[in-house]
This record gives C-alpha cells, sequence and structure tokens, in this order.
C-alpha cells in the first residue's frame, strides 16, 4: 500500500530516533507539495525556525526569495515549492555553527516523500551538506561545484544564502551575474 504524505510525517514523529522531539512536542519541518515543480534541499532548520514552526523566514530566507525571484507569498503560498531539508529537526548548536544534520535521516525519509512529489523539475541543493549528499561526482569545492552549476541539471547547487556568506559573494561575482539570472528563468518558468 502507497503511503500517503499524512502518513510519512505521522511515521517521521513516531520515529524513535525522534522521540526526543516529539515528546518535546516540536513537529518535523518540512514543506510537502504533492504539485511542486521545484524541490529545495537544505541542511536542516535554524532554531528559529524550529521554534517558529516555518521554514526560511529569516534574512537567510529573505536572500533565498531574492535569488529565486520569487515574492515571499509565491515562496509560501504558490503550490510549487517543496522544502525538504536533509533533517527536519534543529541539530543543535555546535564549536562554530550548527551542527551537520543527523547522518541516516535524509536516507529514511527523502525517497519516500520525494515519490509523492512526481513533477519536480528543479531541485535547488542549499550549501554543502545538500549537495555533497545528492552529487557525489561534484567538484572538488562547493564554490567550483556551484560555478559548474549546469552540468547538475536537473539538480542546481548553490552556497547557503546567509548572511554570513557576504564575503563569498563579494569574491565571487560569476555568481550573480552567472547562475542567479539562470536560477531566475528556470524558477519563473516552472511556477
Amino acid at each position: 500500500m502507497k503511503q500517503t504524505a499524512n502518513d510519512i510525517f505521522n511515521a517521521i514523529k513516531n520515529d524513535p530516533d525522534n522521540a526526543e522531539f516529539t515528546a518535546a512536542g516540536i513537529d518535523p519541518l518540512y514543506h510537502f507539495e504533492r504539485d511542486a515543480t521545484i524541490l529545495i534541499v537544505s541542511q536542516a532548520p535554524s532554531r528559529s525556525a524550529q521554534a517558529a514552526n516555518t521554514y526560511w523566514r529569516d534574512a537567510s530566507g529573505d536572500r533565498l526569495r531574492a535569488w529565486m525571484g520569487v515574492t515571499s507569498d509565491e515562496f509560501y503560498n504558490a503550490g510549487k515549492i517543496a522544502v525538504v531539508p536533509l533533517d527536519f529537526y534543529y541539530p543543535g548548536k555546535g564549536k562554530s555553527g550548527d551542527l551537520p544534520p543527523r547522518k541516516g535521516f535524509a536516507e529514511k525519509w527523502h525517497a519516500p516523500l520525494l515519490a509523492l512529489m512526481p513533477h519536480v523539475q528543479l531541485t535547488l541543493l542549499i550549501g554543502m551538506y545538500a549537495v555533497k549528499y545528492y552529487l557525489p561526482n561534484r567538484e572538488k569545492t562547493l564554490t567550483e561545484t556551484v560555478r559548474h552549476y549546469a552540468d547538475y541539471a536537473p539538480y542546481m547547487p548553490l552556497v547557503h544564502p546567509s548572511p554570513l556568506n557576504y564575503g563569498w559573494l563579494h569574491k565571487n561575482p560569476w555568481f550573480a551575474a552567472d547562475v542567479l539570472p539562470d536560477l531566475q528563468q528556470q524558477v519563473r518558468t516552472l511556477l
């Protein structure tokens, strides 16, 4: 019997690996759209996203929407954009930022969710963790992988839109000149 989106959501909540979150009343944070044509894969929700139970509603989200060329209303309400991070829960704080997504989480939950979204034509891979997971034959660095983004279609590797990446954006003007116009055109076509 084929699982429904609701079956998968409940299975994630009831997974023993997520018991600590479920006991604390924290739901898995992702966004499923049956008719999605665009999928966003990132690391994991931030602490603030998890607390607000809303994905990408921060400075990084503002920048991501600008990169995509969409309004907040289009991003959240178009019915064409799904968000499936590598982990649906905030992983905690590490020595130099947030901890990485838990190992094995994406392997367990991405395939059943993606099977319910057969119309996805563009997958944005946000940051190194998503790029490593979905592009095993990538370039040696994230910068070079992003520079050669066209080689990975229908995946589009991107750096994280965090304000902390201002230096990277300043050092790599080709990203705004070459990558973003193509991204915006693809997004507009798929919306």
